[in-house]
């Protein structure tokens, strides 16, 4: 019988899974919303007594999204007040939505990356993954291999797409 031979991990192919860099911890949205007066306003008095009442600890640890949910103008100083609160209990504060977050997070693990393993190498980029990644992941890091990379490719080891091939 003759014995099978792993072509791929012959190839010297390096698969890198973005799905891995997915930062751990709960993601939670900051609606200012429930704090407009009459849904439109907000009233500096009323939002800042909401500010000293509010049990800030249950967001200790967690990745934080400050928005408001309803098409209202909402003064700079409201979010700088939230952020101002959120500061020394939460992981990560971004305003936005939780896809701006998740994009931040992946952003964040991206540039901080150890690139010295993939100097060189031919990286397969997969595609597929049980959790969301935003495509903003795969073009930041598409952006920092491409310059230290012999090739980049996209999807399994056993099925590829070629994104970058380093001229000769």
């Amino acid at each position: 019988m003759e014995e099978i031979v792993n072509k791929v991990k012959q190839s010297g192919l390096i698969q890198i899974d973005l799905e891995e860099f997915r930062p751990a911890g709960e993601r939670l949205f900051f609606d200012i919303a429930p704090q407009l007066y009459m849904g439109l306003a907000l009233r500096e008095q009323e939002f800042r007594s909401f500010i000293q009442s509010h049990d800030w600890a249950q967001y200790a640890g967690k990745h934080v999204a400050i928005g408001c949910t309803t098409d209202a103008i909402i003064p700079t100083w409201a979010y700088m007040l939230i952020s101002s609160n959120l500061t020394e209990k939460a992981a990560t504060i971004v305003y936005g939505s939780l896809q701006d977050l998740e994009k931040h997070l992946f952003d964040e693990v991206i540039q901080q990356l150890n690139l010295d393993a993939y100097e060189d190498g031919k990286i397969v980029i997969k595609g597929c993954s049980k959790e969301s990644v935003p495509l903003d992941a795969y073009v930041a890091l598409t952006e920092r291999l491409r310059p230290i990379v012999r090739s980049i490719f996209f999807g399994e080891p056993c099925s590829t797409v070629p994104i970058y091939k380093k001229a000769k």
